[in-house]
């Protein structure tokens, strides 16, 4: 039986344990033991051990035995964890979406002769593959997404809740986006350019600005014009501006203001959640909308944003395990989805975890 060692036990790390779980030897890593006692709980079989990913010995000694490395920490640990992976000769997918470039992780990777799959979540992640698969059909013109993972059931004064990590969504509002107008690279505040849409299936929300384009800038330079955004409720980005305004980002109060969001943003057990995806491609002769609705699964307990992000990273990790992907080297997603195999593959995963992308 393949061996599969996961790295982060949060709360996309449980979706992503009990799904490999059922087929492969799981070994489950994390710095948090109670959040490892929990997930073992709910399957026995799965192996379980404190680690630390910033203790390099420990952890490179840990992995020496996996088939491959599912890569799940905060974005902060994500690149040097990611680093060591590679040079320990594991294949690997990596969903820490670390604010450093991963490419540059390339040559490394073919010197060892590694497969890894980077952003191979939610998003970046699904509408990566997606225009992935596109850009090998038409010629695109214009690409953007919109994103985002809410409380059915919004409460002031933030209306919302955090689906993953605290300190990534706040990373989120606080660094620079990137996109391609123009056939030119601008960089615009985060929380910027707001607007008011609705959404199908939810109704009324803002979309603003965010860096979620990232390997995108690099491999799909050709396409003009390329933005991604955030959704939220109405009303959100200004108070996170107002924040930032009131330095509580800044370095001497980040800490203080994590913790006190991690409290007020933690989605309780049986709080109804939703993620809402919209993707569109504009071709010379064609529009190619995708729209994802998902809510939380009410029987496992497991969120929405969990499952997309999580289903999508486990659809990879058994993409490798199948040779359906073996290039080396580091691939973002868009490269992956330009293989036809792939996209049919990952899609056919998702839905039949009931995971619906509809397409006009």
């Amino acid at each position: 039986m393949k061996k599969i060692f996961q790295v982060g036990a949060g709360l996309v790390g449980k979706t992503m344990a009990l799904d490999l779980s059922k087929y492969y030897e799981l070994h489950l890593g994390d710095i948090n033991v109670d959040l490892l006692n929990e997930i073992k709980k709910e399957d026995q079989s799965i192996q379980i051990q404190k680690i630390d990913v910033q203790d390099k010995d420990n952890f490179c000694s840990w992995i020496a035995d996996a088939d491959i490395v599912l890569l799940a920490v905060p974005g902060f640990l994500g690149f040097e964890a990611l680093r060591l992976i590679i040079e320990a000769k594991k294949n690997v997918v990596d969903i820490s979406f670390s604010p450093e470039n991963v490419l540059s992780l390339n040559d490394l990777a073919i010197k060892n002769n590694v497969c890894a799959v980077v952003d191979a979540g939610l998003a970046p992640g699904i509408p990566n593959f997606l225009l992935g698969y596109w850009n090998k059909k038409i010629k695109v013109n214009s690409f953007d997404y919109m994103v985002g993972g809410l409380p059915k059931n919004p409460s002031p004064p933030y209306n919302y809740k955090a689906p993953f990590s605290p300190i990534d969504v706040i990373e989120e509002y606080i660094r620079p986006a990137r996109m391609m107008i123009n056939s030119k690279v601008e960089i615009k505040p985060a929380l910027s350019e707001i607007e008011e849409l609705n959404i199908d299936n939810v109704g009324k929300l803002e979309a603003f600005n965010t860096d979620g384009l990232r390997s995108l800038l690099i491999t799909m330079s050709h396409i003009p014009n390329m933005k991604e955004k955030t959704l939220r409720y109405p009303g959100h980005a200004s108070l996170m501006q107002s924040m930032i305004d009131k330095h509580l980002f800044d370095k001497n109060n980040f800490d203080h203001t994590v913790e006190k969001l991690f409290t007020e943003w933690k989605l309780k057990d049986d709080e109804p959640e939703f993620t809402v995806l919209d993707i569109n491609i504009y071709g010379d002769e064609q529009h190619i909308h995708y729209h994802l609705y998902d809510e939380m699964d009410m029987f496992s307990k497991s969120s929405s944003m969990a499952r997309t992000t999580g289903y999508t990273a486990t659809a990879t990790v058994n993409m490798l395990l199948n040779d359906v992907w073996n290039k080396k080297g580091v691939s973002p997603p868009e490269i992956v989805g330009g293989n036809d195999d792939c996209i049919n593959f990952i899609l056919r995963y998702l839905a039949l975890r009931n995971i619906k992308i509809s397409r006009e």
